[in-house]
């Protein structure tokens, strides 16, 4: 009995293998092509601004410094998401980079024992998130050709997000209360001051990782660039997949039920193949519902869907990234549709506001580099300084406030403790 599923699973796998590979030899030409965009795509895009924050991440790692700001910014992350303060450094790198550098960075946290299973789970669901500059860059400016919709788009993703972060906040509380788990290696609700708990929990890292800094590198540009090329596998796959299955007419038969739920809630049916195509993958999807005939409201809104949802593409580099920890895909795929459903929600309703069309002049000063974002030739020698910069302020930002709300805690029990006395 309990090898039937198995048995079945094995032949469903196989017979769509043999149909994909089948559709590639029919093919050869549509596949080959695509496998070239998704190529340029990587190499354009993800390379360039990925990879400087894989290395980086490594080294914060391996030097402490992460250790240290986990237990600066607890007071922060704790109350509101549950999870520990270095959630707030896989938030961060999230922002700045897109996707799925919080799920390396997550995978880390539990590989390194600094966040339960639990929490990893929390983390994944709300640090998903994709970078300001493809918003505003590639999809407002380079497919909308409106700088003002990045705005538009970024409100409505990032608050969609800090939402599922909050809902998320309740997940597992059961479980966590059952099965305590004890191989946290890092505590960091310890009273005392908190800038020296920082730095001895930074220098007790460093001692039990133990590496010279020359080796630390060495690892950290080795690592980086084997996750970057199961990236560029993934990215290149999918974009060929979904060729081939539009060529053999698969995609237009997922379409049906698709269209039939489109013309239900009074949505352009021209927006369909666009949905299906961000299903996969998310440029592609994006780009697609740019250039149909829909309004630009319902445009807008699918694109933001898209966006949240992320594409398989990106949920199948998740997967990967998390092999060798016990953080499961199933709470993650859930955030990813809340999400999505959330982000289109928001779209409609700050479209509505005028959110969209009164950001004009806010950014008209940006318009230059987002104009250099779009363009894919001009990317190469600035694209990584302008996500590193954008890091640094979000994370500083997040720190600050990390530490008003501590020193505001620490002020009102003074307070109270005065009162206290008193009487």
């Amino acid at each position: 009995m309990s090898t039937a599923p198995k048995r079945s699973l094995t032949t469903i796998l196989a017979t769509v293998v043999v149909f994909l590979t089948l559709s590639l030899v029919l093919y050869p030409q549509e596949g080959f092509k695509a496998g070239v965009d998704g190529l340029k795509l990587f190499w354009d895009v993800v390379f360039p601004s990925l990879l400087p924050f894989f290395i980086l991440s490594e080294l914060l790692l391996g030097i402490g410094v992460v250790h240290a700001l986990g237990v600066l910014l607890e007071p922060l992350m704790r109350p509101l998401f549950s999870v520990p303060g270095v959630g707030a450094f896989a938030l961060s790198m999230g922002l700045a980079a897109g996707y799925p550098m919080d799920a390396v960075i997550t995978s880390k946290f539990r590989k390194n024992k600094l966040c339960t299973r639990i929490e990893g789970e929390r983390m994944l669901a709300f640090t998903n998130t994709a970078d300001p500059l493809f918003m505003f860059g590639a999809v407002a400016v380079g497919m909308f050709h409106s700088p003002q919709l990045g705005m538009l788009l970024a409100i409505a993703h990032y608050i969609s997000a800090f939402l599922v972060g909050l809902l998320f906040k309740f997940y597992g509380v059961r479980t966590e209360r059952r099965f305590r788990e004890d191989d946290i290696v890092q505590e960091t609700r310890v009273k005392g001051n908190i800038f020296k708990r920082a730095f001895g929990e930074m220098m007790r890292a460093r001692e039990e990782d133990g590496r010279s800094f020359g080796k630390l590198l060495g690892d950290s540009v080795n690592d980086s660039m084997k996750t970057l090329l199961m990236i560029l596998g993934f990215i290149i796959f999918f974009a060929v997949l979904f060729k081939v299955l539009t060529l053999s007419g698969i995609v237009p038969f997922l379409a049906l039920p698709i269209e039939a739920l489109f013309r239900m809630i009074g949505l352009d049916v021209n927006l369909v193949q666009s949905f299906v195509a961000g299903i996969f993958e998310i440029d592609i999807g994006s780009a697609m519902a740019a250039q149909t005939s829909a309004p630009l409201i319902e445009q807008v809104i699918i694109v933001s869907f898209i966006i949240a949802w992320s594409g398989l593409s990106v949920h199948a580099q998740v997967a990967s990234v998390l092999t060798g920890t016990d953080i499961r895909m199933t709470p993650y795929m859930f955030a990813r549709l809340l999400h999505a459903v959330l982000a289109g929600a928001f779209t409609l309703i700050f479209y509505n506001m005028g959110w969209g069309q009164s950001a004009t002049e806010v950014f008209a000063p940006m318009l230059p580099m987002m104009a250099a974002v779009a363009d894919p030739s001009q990317q190469h020698w600035f694209l990584s300084l302008i996500v590193l910069k954008n890091w640094l302020l979000l994370f500083g930002g997040v720190v600050v406030l990390a530490l008003l709300f501590h020193f505001f805690k620490i002020a009102r029990f003074v307070a109270w403790s005065s009162r206290s006395n008193r009487r």
